[in-house]
């Protein structure tokens, strides 16, 4: 090692020299050896001069990735996994009715916007994995396409990236074929879902950051020209749609704005070339660029983004009430302001946006099994409450009852403090407490609530509450004195116990159709016992009354209430997943996601080894470097005055620190996780890991290899030979292909790969099938009479492989088994002439008539598995074959015993978000629900067929 004298003379001689940070962050340079903030080593590498032979390359290498994303794009012809929610989401933008995901809108926008330009009408709901496309004719092709083509696009991408850093051109070649075959990427992008268009706006940001980043090295003879500009225009607009893709795409914000700051300290040291003046030009640009264009495109497409989803639909739960009234059909009439005595009203639960206070004729099965109480999202005749006072008026013949008691009254304002029994107008029940638990939380702080009483019933001490006024929550002088609508936000105490009526995002079982549960809670938070009144209405208020309504957010209110909403729900997704992993498994591949299971085929993402793990090697050889390359700053040696050194060290560290950004922060996140959330992170693994071979190869002298390039080229084909390899091992989980049980277990390398192996037919690739038939045939008297067979036409359409079922089973008594009921009945028949006849057909698995040629030049190269089947054939008398047709020209091909069975890797349904949904997603649905039990004995609550799916 260098004695640490030198580092004390060496330190003086910086000094002396005036030596400033290069803008690589690494090497240091002197005024003597360039002008301003130039970079050593740097060249124009401008991608828009690449030569005719490097654009046809590329030509070619995009018209591959075409072949190999598109190739049978239209399989399976049924839901898979996520297109259950993105699907659904295009369905929901034809149909303008709001939704709530917590992912921005961009590319769900455009999903909506292929699917509609191929005439998708929104019918189609994408509710189940497995739910046919073909049978309703939904373009879902058209829909697959576009995230298709996006994979597509990235391929150019990395190409163009790895030419713009000054890699050679089949170094770009190799990124742009690790692309083309990394199983991972190909599968997420031949469907409906978004990381496709994620990747491919990552891969966009990073090129125009590394074309800027060129421009910019090459010192103030670039500065602030239209190449400049162009580039840091572009990297503004790719931050913005990475980000309006999903949020992930804030950690490329992070990386390009890490970068930045480096620039910019760098330039704040060029006291030589850059002024003052000059380095706030600079700031100022990058803030327009880097932080004005990204904010102005996210904001837009939000704009996009309610501008289409105008009605109300099952996700405007989550949001608030003046939120809510902006859509159409929730808007309301403007209403009296102030509430009196006899007010009929619509009390809001403020903090969970779960709706009204609510009671239908149902009752509880446990507790008191007295009337329900509930929180209802959607306007109905059952949110109505009269406002009592504790006691009723008096009449010439004592208390008058009812909800006309008031009526007659000169209204009386509530004031804070005031004491009201709550009279529910369709059922005559009072609101109603006392010292039982709920049904549900069953905690010693909470009480039930319940409606409790009957027409003309004066009531009891449980039903009294007493009004106390948030002050500081309510809107204006005068609501903080007496209770005015929507103004005045309010608490409802239990006299007789103390409890504050209080709801939470605690969802009733079925018996209560899933509606939000209301208690009275003795010690609940302040949010969730805070209530306002809505709806009010008097016969003595007129239409001289004041009046009020909801205060209009407009847009920026919409757009920061839904960002917050979207970042709780996204906070909230907590729950585990059947196919969940966590970040430090990604890197090495440990395990994937099932997307589909049917007909013995499956899709699983999972990426392509080779290329997987060769990426996370590349990061490893950089971290080694870079560690070792500062214990030996720190000793004084000299690495940093070569200027190869300095240029791997910032060239490569900055796709590095790409990674670092796409893949650390999700070790902070508690929410559920998938390997394609590192898919960000792989694009910039394999940068590097092609920047790494190129150095190697091609910029680092001494070691032999840039002396012989052939070397390296060898290298580039067996590279890309053992990946395509791979890439094909894995493909039928990618393509959802047939395959077969051994070929499975052959490339499951690790346990926690869990695709089914089980799943695949034995034998599926060329494998024939000796069909042996019996057949027997029926001749009756000239009569016509069919019996139903199978059609071929009834397989699956994703071309499931067809084998004949078994033999039927011969009844106890030894007859054969009755026909099915949906057969046609046959003619007596007193004597029919019968006759057996034995055949031996082969047929390959798709149920194709093989000849005798063909047969014999398959011999002792396939597998032959006998089955065998007894057929029925009806023929007249002239020996004509008489049937519906269904079986087709080409003869029957029986369908596979396990044609309708789904194989033990199917999911029960699609990824779950964890999110808290609304209580009830649909009021027809909930009102058809409980007009359905109601015809049943209230004293047995039963659950609605569909209960479940309104929450949903």
């Amino acid at each position: 090692m260098a004695p640490k004298e030198d580092v004390h003379a060496r330190s003086g001689e910086r000094s002396a020299n005036k030596e400033r940070w290069a803008p690589n962050g690494a090497g240091r340079t002197t005024e003597q050896e360039h002008i301003g903030f130039t970079s050593h080593g740097v060249t124009d590498n401008d991608i828009f001069m690449l030569p005719s032979s490097d654009l046809q390359l590329l030509g070619v290498i995009t018209l591959v990735a075409a072949l190999v994303r598109l190739f049978r794009i239209y399989q399976p012809s049924s839901v898979v996994f996520d297109e259950v929610h993105f699907g659904g989401f295009a369905s929901k933008y034809i149909k303008g009715r709001f939704f709530m995901d917590v992912h921005p809108p961009l590319a769900k926008l455009l999903l909506t916007l292929a699917g509609w330009l191929a005439g998708f009408d929104g019918e189609f709901d994408f509710k189940d994995i497995g739910k046919d496309y073909v049978e309703p004719g939904v373009p879902y092709v058209a829909m697959r396409l576009l995230p298709a083509l996006m994979g597509v696009m990235t391929v150019p991408m990395i190409f163009l990236t790895l030419k713009a850093v000054g890699c050679r051109t089949m170094t770009a070649a190799m990124g742009a074929g690790l692309i083309i075959f990394e199983n991972g990427l190909l599968t997420q992008s031949r469907l409906i879902l978004l990381d496709s268009p994620l990747i491919v706006f990552t891969a966009f940001t990073s090129l125009a950051w590394t074309c800027f980043t060129n421009q910019h090295e090459q010192g103030p003879s670039k500065a602030f020209e239209p190449s400049w500009w162009f580039w840091l225009v572009a990297t503004g607009i790719g931050l913005g749609a990475t980000v309006s893709v999903k949020w992930v795409g804030l950690f490329t914000i992070a990386w390009i704005g890490s970068l930045t700051v480096l620039q910019l300290w760098v330039l704040l040291g060029d006291t030589v070339s850059v002024t003052p003046r000059l380095w706030v030009k600079h700031f100022l640009a990058r803030v327009f660029c880097l932080i004005v264009i990204p904010i102005t495109f996210y904001m837009a497409l939000f704009a996009i983004h309610f501008v289409c989803l105008v009605n109300p639909g099952d996700g405007d739960g989550f949001m608030s009430s003046e939120f809510q009234a902006t859509l159409n059909s929730k808007a309301m009439q403007d209403v009296p302001v102030d509430v009196m005595l006899g007010s009929r009203v619509s009390i809001r639960h403020h903090n969970t946006h779960g709706g009204y206070l609510h009671s239908h004729n149902h009752m509880y099965p446990t507790g008191s099994k007295q009337q329900q109480i509930t929180l209802y999202p959607h306007k109905d005749e059952n949110n109505a409450w009269l406002l009592e006072n504790q006691t009723q008026p008096e009449g010439l013949d004592g208390p008058v009852t009812g909800i006309h008691a008031w009526d007659a009254r000169e209204p009386v304002s509530i004031e804070d403090g005031a004491v009201l029994r709550l009279y529910h107008v369709v059922t005559d029940r009072r609101l109603h407490s006392h010292d039982v638990r709920p049904p549900v939380s069953e905690a010693e702080w909470q009480n039930e609530v319940s409606a409790y009483g009957y027409a003309g019933f004066e009531g009891d001490a449980n039903d009294l509450f007493r009004v106390e006024i948030v002050k500081s929550m309510s809107d204006g002088a005068a609501a903080k004195t007496h209770v005015r609508t929507i103004e005045t936000k309010f608490k409802l105490v239990h006299v007789m116990t103390g409890c504050a009526l209080f709801s939470h995002k605690v969802k009733l079982p079925d018996w209560a159709f899933d509606q939000q549960e209301v208690t009275c809670a003795k010690q609940g938070t302040l949010p969730n016992s805070i209530w306002y009144v809505e709806q009010n209405e008097h016969p003595r208020l007129g239409p001289e009354a004041e009046k009020v309504n909801y205060k209009n957010p407009g847009f920026l209110g919409k757009f920061w209430e839904l960002q917050k909403v979207m970042w709780t729900t996204n906070a909230g997704l907590v729950e585990s997943h059947a196919w969940d992993s966590r970040p430090p498994s990604w890197p090495m591949l440990r395990r994937g996601i099932n997307f589909w299971g049917k007909d013995h085929r499956q899709i699983y993402l999972i990426g392509n080894p080779v290329i997987w793990w060769s990426s996370t090697l590349a990061i490893a050889v950089y971290l080694i470097f870079k560690g070792l390359s500062i214990l030996r700053w720190q000793r004084g040696y000299r690495d940093y005055d070569s200027i190869n050194f300095k240029r791997f060290d910032y060239e490569i560290g900055t796709s590095v620190l790409g990674w670092a950004f796409h893949y650390f922060p999700f070790y902070l996140m508690q929410r559920q996780l998938f390997l394609h959330h590192y898919f960000p992170a792989l694009y910039f693994a394999i940068t590097a890991l092609c920047q790494i071979y190129d150095f190697a190869t091609n910029r680092i002298g001494g070691i032999g290899l840039k002396e012989r390039p052939a070397i390296g080229r060898s290298g580039i084909a067996a590279f890309l030979a053992a990946s395509i390899v791979a890439f094909t091992l894995y493909a039928p989980l990618s393509y959802g292909n047939p395959w077969t049980q051994d070929a499975c277990h052959k490339v499951k390398i690790f346990e926690t790969w869990d695709f089914d192996c089980g799943t695949f037919h034995t034998s599926v690739s060329i494998a024939l099938i000796i069909v042996g038939f019996v057949l027997m045939v029926m001749i009756p008297k000239l009569d016509q009479y069919t019996n139903s067979l199978p059609s071929a036409g009834n397989a699956e359409q994703t071309g499931a492989p067809v084998i004949p079922a078994p033999p039927a089973e011969p009844q106890a008594d030894g007859h054969k088994p009755e026909q099915e009921p949906n057969v046609t009945p046959q003619p007596s028949v007193d004597e029919p002439t019968t006759w057996h006849e034995e055949k031996v057909e082969y047929r390959d698995q798709d149920g194709n008539l093989l000849d005798e040629d063909q047969v014999a030049s398959l011999e002792g190269k396939v597998l032959f598995q006998t089955r065998y089947e007894t057929r029925t054939r009806v023929v007249d008398a002239a020996g004509n074959e008489v049937g519906d047709g269904s079986a087709g020209a080409e003869g029957f091909a029986p369908p596979h015993p396990d044609v309708d069975r789904a194989p033990e890797t199917a999911v029960d349904g699609p990824e779950d978000d964890g999110r808290e949904y609304p209580a009830t997603a649909s009021p027809e649905e909930d009102v058809k629900k409980e007009k359905s039990v109601e015809k049943a004995d209230t004293k047995t609550p039963r659950p609605g067929s569909e209960g479940r799916e309104a929450t949903r």
